[in-house]
């Protein structure tokens, strides 16, 4: 990742990115780092079609992803947060006049959702996040090292997506590809945990039915460029055997070449013909009559489309007159099989992969987005919610992974510290989540009836505490004045929807 400046009132100063439409009107700090994730239209597309194709294969492959400290077995904790200001607050959407309740509960928030990307290792990873208020309504708050790939010491992860709602690779709300991200200079460079959030900017969501199999014919099929599937059925043999008399169907239909079916004799007490495409110079030289390898009645021309024409490549003859029509001349003969012998009978159908999705709008409009909050006292209760999944440390795996989980309790009153990850002022919370809960936002004066709250933390490492094996405490930054400096610029950042669309 590159430290940029951001000039009151001005552009982005980055190379590549103001070509990239990455403008925005933040006020100028120097301790706020951006990245591109997708910064083009055309890439964002590539990002939402590795994810959704096969049905989104991709989202149900990714493992949670985790930072722990198993090297302190007990926090070390001493003084206070010194606050470098007043507090302060960004309401949630819908609230920005009203009253926050206090009610505290456990309803879900629409809002959270998983954090999906591919590290630099190759692997595909999850962490959690939610949506935030910003200017355009197209804001994800999660943990740095969740866009920036810490373990690989390398710039921002690839293929990152947010996914609100997200459950057993479905996407009810859409899938929103990142565009660029904010990070606090500090973790950019020097990977110090103190500062580990993350604020991704991401296009408008996508939803419908992306990377849909659509039945074809054979030569739409073998014209298609992009991705297609073939799948056999076995019928009846009443149906294989219409299929095989029409000459527009008759290569759909097939016999298992693993069937026993006995070929016998026209005699044979029972015995039942198919007809078996041959060359014209084969049927010439067959004789006639009821015999195996007999002609199977007269030549069969059919006319067809061009590209039928181009994609037939059987032993048959395909003829073009000067008036630009295309024909099709097949020549059978016979064969006789044995009734009541194994015999199975396959149909095969031809699909292409395609694309019937829309824009599903800005992903505040469609989930709302949670209030921001900095400088707050510690000792406050919270609500965290996030998707946990990785095992603990002894191997215990109380979590799916497919379901938010919530936790509820006190933030640490006393600064965490940890000198591996250079942390010195995180705020703990007693919490026995597990990996996957990562960037889980903490959520300060949640709403019961709003399902909203302000944004106060995000989950950044794993603890445990008392020896057994278990994690048991998680912290996150304390979000202060230079937190707030990141959010402010990516909460001015425009993101556009993917166009062109995906075909």
């Amino acid at each position: 990742m590159k430290r940029i400046l951001l000039p009151a009132g001005g552009a982005i100063l980055a190379t590549g990115l103001l070509a990239a439409g990455l403008a925005g009107t933040a006020q100028a700090d120097d301790k706020v780092a951006s990245d591109a994730l997708a910064a083009s239209q055309a890439k964002a597309a590539e990002v939402l079609d590795f994810w959704t194709k096969s049905n989104n294969a991709a989202l149900k492959q990714a493992s949670a992803y985790y930072w722990d400290d198993k090297a302190v077995k007990k926090i070390v904790s001493k003084g206070g947060y010194s606050p470098d200001g007043k507090p302060g607050s960004t309401a949630p959407i819908g609230e920005e006049k009203k009253t926050v309740s206090k009610t505290h509960n456990v309803n879900l928030p629409r809002t959270i959702g998983k954090v999906f990307f591919e590290g630099r290792d190759g692997n595909l990873y999850w962490c959690s996040g939610t949506s935030i208020q910003s200017n355009y309504r197209n804001l994800v708050a999660t943990a740095g090292h969740c866009v920036y790939d810490v373990a690989g010491n390398d710039e921002v992860v690839s293929r990152w997506v947010f996914v609100p709602g997200y459950y057993q690779g479905k996407t009810p709300y859409g899938i929103y590809v990142g565009k660029q991200a904010f990070t606090h200079y500090d973790f950019d460079v020097y990977e110090d945990f103190d500062r580990d959030y993350a604020f991704v900017t991401v296009y408008n969501g996508i939803g419908g039915s992306l990377n849909k199999p659509k039945q074809v014919t054979k030569a739409e099929f073998d014209a298609y460029k992009g991705d297609k599937d073939v799948k056999q059925t076995q019928v009846s043999f009443e149906e294989y055997k219409k299929g095989k008399l029409d000459p527009k169907t008759t290569e759909y239909y097939s016999v298992d070449p693993g069937s026993r079916a006995q070929k016998v004799g026209p005699d044979y007490p029972g015995a039942v013909v198919e007809k078996k495409e041959v060359s014209k110079s084969e049927w010439w030289r067959a004789p006639v009559g009821k015999a195996n390898g007999a002609k199977y009645g007269e030549p069969e021309t059919v006319q067809v489309t061009k590209s039928e024409y181009l994609a037939y490549r059987g032993p048959g003859e395909k003829n073009k007159d000067r008036a630009g029509n295309y024909t099709i001349t097949r020549y059978y003969v016979q064969q006789w099989y044995k009734p009541g012998t194994e015999f199975k009978f396959l149909r095969t159908d031809f699909y292409i992969i395609v694309h019937e999705v829309r824009d599903v709008g800005r992903l505040g409009d469609v989930v709302g987005g949670q209030g921001f909050a900095w400088n707050q006292p510690t000792g406050k209760y919270v609500r965290t919610f996030g998707y946990p999944y990785a095992k603990h440390p002894d191997g215990s795996k109380p979590y799916s992974g497919n379901t938010p989980k919530w936790c509820y309790g006190k933030t640490g009153a006393k600064t965490t510290q940890v000198p591996s990850l250079k942390i010195e002022e995180h705020v703990s919370l007693k919490c026995a989540v597990t990996g996957g809960y990562n960037g889980a936002p903490w959520l300060f004066k949640y709403s019961n009836a709003k399902r909203l709250g302000y944004v106060n933390g995000v989950t950044s490492v794993l603890y445990d505490t008392d020896g057994n094996d278990r994690w048991d405490y998680m912290s996150s930054p304390y979000f202060d004045g230079e937190t707030a400096a990141v959010y402010n610029a990516a909460k001015n950042v425009w993101s556009g929807q993917i166009t062109p669309m995906p075909k």
